[in-house]
């Protein structure tokens, strides 16, 4: 219960930022991603004090055995850079780039029904659903004939 609520006010604290910062807001972020004579740089201050936040997180959290809602951390298994996460990047870059939403904002725009918002959720579950389906066949072995 305890982790459902932290996971719950986490999101809300997160997502009210993300309004407050006016992430939400596709032109906005577009407008952070052209660099043009309308390039604005606000994106660029949500990040740094998301980079601040998260590092005094992980500091306070370093010192710790346990999170205060559950058992183990959960952290990333690989540290490796390799074509699967640059290639996963580059999607998403391309995707943010070309709607100017990510998920986090997309479901603030699709709680307020934003129709570019609907269409990115709908079109990030069908990539999720493909690469789920590409993975599986991967590594699912050929079966040959006798010949």
């Amino acid at each position: 219960m305890k982790q459902n609520l932290s996971a719950l006010l986490g999101g809300m604290i997160f997502g009210a930022g993300l309004v407050i910062a006016g992430m939400t807001n596709p032109e906005k972020v577009l407008a952070f991603l052209t660099l043009n004579q309308n390039w604005d740089p606000a994106l660029i201050l949500v990040m740094g004090s998301a980079v601040v936040v998260a590092t005094i997180g992980f500091w306070a959290a370093s010192g710790r055995d346990t999170p205060l809602f559950d058992t183990a951390f959960h952290l990333p298994g690989s540290t490796t850079i390799d074509s699967r996460l640059v290639a996963g990047a580059g999607l998403f870059g391309i995707g943010w780039g070309i709607s100017g939403f990510c998920p986090g904002p997309a479901i603030v725009g699709l709680l307020s029904l934003d129709v570019r918002a609907v269409i990115f959720v709908i079109a990030y579950i069908a990539g999720v659903k493909l690469f789920e389906v590409w993975e599986r066949n991967k590594s699912t072995p050929v079966m040959q004939g006798d010949g």
